[in-house]
């Protein structure tokens, strides 16, 4: 099966060289890697052409924000499975994309994910947040639950019958968008009980109170945008439950 990986970047010349090298460092060979530049002009683009011949497609162009660019690679891509790397992530190990394939064509899954660790942002050997997930199971949102998007990978299909990333969304449209996959549309997912990635401190819905308020009223229209039922205690449960995240290192 093959795999698309997307990157989206915008000037992240310290940190997507080790997001690149994570990806062509994959012991699985079907892989292809598409990165979508928002137009850098800090050196981003000349570390992607550095690596060019292991790249299958990238552009440089502005666009309207991550979410679109995130669209924009979904449409280049031909996998079978999809997953995305942001350009301050990293992969956990060498084996992570063969993990994915192994479990969801085992189990016969749509779906999956992992765990997820949180690293300082200059020493991603130093754990900040852990974030374990654990199997799901119908109504794990409506406790505040989700999956970590850097670790989800779904087939392309589903993309494909139930829609991209909701760019209405500037913050939460990776919530939305698992959220309509898993709890609105049921499709199957699988829980891979091993860290798949390694995120670098400082993502924008947790850079300051505003967005992290944005983020929370964004989460609440998730639901209303989807005809789900879920309300205000969602989210603040969902906000709480992060709390344990730092304890677990």
């Amino acid at each position: 099966m093959k795999v698309s990986i997307i990157t989206s970047a915008l000037n992240n010349c310290d940190t997507i060289e080790d997001s690149i090298q994570s990806v062509i460092s994959q012991k699985y060979e079907n892989v292809e890697y598409i990165i979508i530049d928002g137009g850098s002009s800090d050196g981003t683009v000349e570390i992607i052409k550095r690596y060019q011949d292991k790249i299958t497609k990238w552009v440089s162009e502005r666009d309207q924000g991550i979410y679109h660019a995130l669209n924009k690679g979904l449409k280049m891509s031909k996998g079978d499975i999809v997953g995305f790397l942001h350009a301050d992530d990293i992969y956990a190990h060498s084996m992570v994309i063969d993990l994915v394939v192994s479990r969801m064509m085992n189990c016969n899954t749509e779906s999956c994910y992992g765990d997820l660790r949180y690293v300082h942002k200059k020493d991603i050997n130093k754990t900040i947040r852990y974030w374990k997930s654990c199997p799901y199971c119908e109504g794990l949102f409506n406790k505040g639950w989700m999956p970590p998007h850097p670790t989800f990978f779904a087939r392309k299909k589903i993309y494909d019958k139930y829609g991209n990333f909701n760019t209405g969304f500037k913050i939460a449209a990776d919530y939305e968008l698992m959220l309509r996959f898993l709890e609105g549309n049921k499709i199957t997912t699988h829980y891979i009980p091993d860290v798949l990635v390694k995120m670098r401190t400082g993502g924008k819905s947790n850079r300051s109170l505003k967005n992290m308020f944005i983020k929370s009223s964004e989460d609440y229209k998730a639901w209303k945008v989807n005809k789900l039922n879920g309300g205000l205690s969602t989210i603040l449960l969902k906000n709480i439950s992060k709390i344990p995240q730092f304890f677990k290192k």
